[in-house]
């Protein structure tokens, strides 16, 4: 049996090395979609789904109204600097909504300067690895999809 459950964010981020318009620091709504396969227990769920949620939601909670840059990308210094005159970088009483911190090797979350830095540019493609490597260990994964909202819907779909 599989169940799907969908998890929304907005996130931040630019196209380092791009030409266009991507290139620019822009923002999507993401929707990732979790697909998780395993037999129906005895209570008749494969997994209750506030805990698929739950599961994702402490990882998703670090992308939610972030700053997503890639790793070498001169503008995550420039933000880095900003927040270190601002008085923000090593956090702020405002700043509540924080998940776990995170170090993989396709990204790794720095929840009090709301930045995530990835090793690869954040193309839908690349972000389902990034969820992949941060969730595959806590649940059974039959498919990831993402899509992007922004002028177009962009959709990506990896199966396993």
């Amino acid at each position: 049996m599989v169940i799907t459950t969908r998890m929304t964010f907005e996130y931040a981020h630019r196209f380092w090395k791009h030409t266009g318009e991507a290139r620019y620091l822009h923002g999507h709504h993401g929707e990732l979609l979790i697909e998780v396969e395993a037999p129906i227990d005895e209570r008749g769920f494969v997994q209750p789904v506030k805990d698929i949620q739950g599961i994702v939601w402490d990882v998703m909670q670090n992308f939610d109204h972030a700053t997503l840059m890639q790793e070498g990308d001169p503008l995550l210094d420039a933000i880095l600097g900003v927040y270190e005159k601002e008085g923000i970088k090593d956090g702020d009483k405002d700043n509540t909504q924080r998940g776990t911190a995170f170090k993989g090797t396709l990204a790794w979350a720095s929840p009090q300067s709301r930045l995530i830095v990835t090793k690869k540019i954040t193309t839908c493609e690349n972000m389902i690895e990034i969820f992949h490597e941060l969730l595959k260990d806590k649940l059974k994964i039959k498919a990831l999809s993402f899509q992007s909202n922004a002028r177009n819907l962009i959709v990506a779909k990896q199966k396993y």
